[in-house]
């Protein structure tokens, strides 16, 4: 799952980039207003971390251009402000939650779960698609009961597939969903992790959850 983060407070902004990556989503981030337009604008993201106060261009009115142009990510607004108009404001602009400084990261890593999660089809942190179990909050996946070790990249794509199950996803989607603006979408790194999550989560099994649609791309069904 990829995430942007909008903070001009740049240690903050360090840490949580960090911190989310190692729970395996791609993260960017924008350190002002204007380039966090930008990339709200012209990259696509499964959710955004706002702050409100931006240099250059302000949370909130970002908030409302993306809702304007028909942007629907998720957007969690970070402020060091609790007032209550500053949270009506933001929520009234197309807010989905709202946290205030200082904050844990737990409680962030929390949030952004549970906004994932609203925003498909899944309604709990546990995912089950015929015997395969995901566990969103604790990263466990487990096939007929049995652990399946799964690397943190290799988990953020059985995850951003099971979110999406029954969904045709292409190959350039999978990569965007799962890697920063960097990363070369020429290549062929989804491929191999779709074939090594195969291996992981079929074995044993007489059944395959991920199918290839020919010409399309791929879709987790049971």
């Amino acid at each position: 799952m990829r995430i942007l983060i909008v903070e001009d407070e740049k240690p903050l902004a360090d840490v949580i980039k960090q911190g989310l990556y190692e729970e395996g989503y791609a993260v960017d981030v924008a350190y002002n207003g204007e380039d966090g337009l930008f990339m709200a604008e012209n990259e696509p993201s499964d959710l955004m971390i706002l702050d409100i106060m931006l240099p250059i261009i302000d949370g909130m009115t970002i908030l409302k251009k993306i809702r304007k142009k028909g942007i629907k990510s998720p957007v969690l607004m970070l402020t060091a402000r609790d007032a209550l108009f500053d949270k009506v404001s933001g929520l009234d602009s197309g807010a989905d939650d709202y946290l205030t400084k200082p904050f844990l990261f737990e409680e962030l890593l929390a949030r952004i779960r549970a906004l994932l999660r609203r925003s498909s089809e899944v309604k709990t942190s546990m995912i089950e698609i015929g015997d395969l179990v995901i566990n969103m909050a604790t990263h466990e996946v487990k096939r007929s009961g049995k652990d399946i070790p799964l690397t943190a990249k290799e988990y953020a794509l059985l995850e951003y597939m099971a979110l999406n199950k029954n969904k045709v996803l292409n190959r350039t989607s999978l990569t965007e969903h799962l890697y920063d603006q960097d990363f070369n979408l020429d290549s062929n790194v989804i491929d191999v992790f779709i074939n090594r999550i195969r291996a992981k989560i079929d074995r044993g099994s007489h059944k395959g959850l991920i199918h290839t649609v020919r010409g399309a791309g791929y879709m987790l069904k049971e």
